[in-house]
């Protein structure tokens, strides 16, 4: 069995800053890539960044510049730093991990999701 657990989000000013975690626990072997949803109301779940077990990062264009993935494979631990935050960023995060458990099964899984919230 393998989870995610989220943390960081809540309620900031435009032009603030958040920090996103999470943590990978369970039957893990080995962990590929790691990212970041999000899904506002009204609208589908959207990619924000994603990185791979060697660091690589991918950005959504929106938040290129803004917002920076890292990952802490010591700790199976993504983190997502945000700035500059805008109204549009308001959303339900999602965290994501393709993993590869003890049984050599590769399986995507996702967090329970973290409210970020942006105020004008």
């Amino acid at each position: 069995q393998v989870q995610l657990v989220e943390s960081g989000g809540g309620l900031v000013q435009a032009g603030g800053s958040l920090r996103l975690s999470c943590t990978a626990s369970g039957s893990i072997r080995s962990i590929d890539v790691m990212g970041w949803y999000r899904q506002a109301p009204g609208k589908q779940r959207e990619l924000v960044a994603h990185i791979t077990s060697g660091g690589s990062p991918n950005y959504a264009a929106s938040v290129m510049g803004r917002f920076t993935i890292s990952r802490d494979n010591a700790k199976n631990t993504v983190y997502l730093q945000m700035i500059s935050l805008e109204p549009e960023d308001t959303a339900v995060y999602y965290c994501h991990a393709g993993i590869l458990d003890w049984t050599n099964t590769y399986s995507n899984y996702w967090g329970q999701g973290t409210q970020v919230t942006v105020s004008s």
